[in-house]
């Protein structure tokens, strides 16, 4: 694009397949006339990381099954943040941030969390924007899972009645909790005993058999339902048993161990009564039975023992 001057005044003029527009720049004056035309021809400004977080959590209202998650994680984030474009978001400005975060008492992994978060909402705004987010090493995979003993304690423990029956559930499906939570009704299938998990977004959700215990639970929870979703508390879908899943522990004398635990707990007990890799992979959902193989491979109980023998 360039400046060309007809019957007395500066016009921008640009050639395109062909063809020759010209636009007023409404001046006779020649370096009026390009600084106007830098301004038509200057990209335009980019959104702040601000306004892109707020659209991108208003989509996450329509679509996730949790979005308070991404919102409580903006609320950490926008005070450092907001005020930004996606350009000016630096490995330095992250590091400030990880100071920050972790001098206010919070966890890594929820200091990575949160910038997941805005990594998550840039990329759903331009899958190559700009900013650098850099995280903090990530910790080690915990590796605890209970013995059956701690899981009976746990399970005398747990008083509520929703509480308990996610326990079962939990062991017997080796599901995610935001899986059981979302069960319902029309997915628990005692004709051919079978629970569907249902498909998630980005994880797997299995079909399972109904173990004996976890029968004997749905059909008791069932004479009482008063909901579509399994596991529920007043009427209402249950999203969280952690402050009550953390009494049970206490209760139980139980130390270090989650709800996600109980997954963990359920893949060990199948390793250790030596079923395949590929099934505890699909019982898990895993689409890669590698991954099921590096993490539980440890527990079977012939694993190494031929590597062992060569040495005796």
């Amino acid at each position: 694009m360039r400046i060309k001057l007809y019957r007395g005044a500066w016009y921008a003029v640009e050639t395109r397949d062909g063809r020759t527009r010209r636009r007023s720049l409404r001046t006779a004056d020649r370096a009026v006339a390009l600084r106007r035309l830098e301004d038509l021809t200057a990209p335009p400004p980019a959104a702040l990381v601000g306004e892109i977080v707020e659209r991108y959590l208003t989509d996450l209202d329509h679509r996730a099954s949790r979005p308070d998650r991404a919102h409580d994680a903006w609320k950490a984030l926008g005070k450092h943040f907001a005020h930004l474009a996606p350009a000016q978001i630096t490995r330095n400005k992250c590091r400030a941030y990880h100071k920050h975060r972790l001098g206010m008492g919070r966890a890594p992994g929820t200091v990575n969390k949160e910038l997941s978060t805005l990594r998550a909402a840039l990329r759903w705004n331009d899958p190559r924007h700009p900013a650098i987010i850099q995280m903090l090493p990530g910790a080690p995979p915990k590796d605890r899972s209970l013995s059956r003993d701690e899981y009976k304690r746990l399970l005398a423990a747990s008083k509520p009645t929703h509480l308990r029956l996610f326990i079962i559930l939990a062991l017997a499906t080796a599901g995610r909790s935001q899986a059981l939570f979302g069960l319902t009704w029309d997915r628990v299938d005692f004709t051919r005993n079978r629970i569907h998990l249902g498909e998630g977004r980005g994880k797997g959700r299995a079909t399972v058999p109904i173990t004996g215990p976890a029968r004997e639970a749905l059909e008791a929870a069932e004479t009482v339902a008063t909901c579509e979703y399994v596991i529920e508390y007043a009427g209402r879908r249950v999203g969280s048993v952690k402050r009550a899943f953390k009494a049970a522990c206490v209760l139980a004398d139980i130390e270090d161990c989650s709800p996600h635990t109980l997954r963990h707990t359920a893949a060990v007990f199948m390793a250790e009564a030596d079923v395949q890799m590929s099934v505890i992979a699909q019982y898990l959902g895993h689409a890669d039975s590698r991954i099921t193989e590096r993490v539980y491979a440890k527990y079977g109980p012939e694993y190494l023992s031929g590597a062992a023998k060569a040495l005796e």
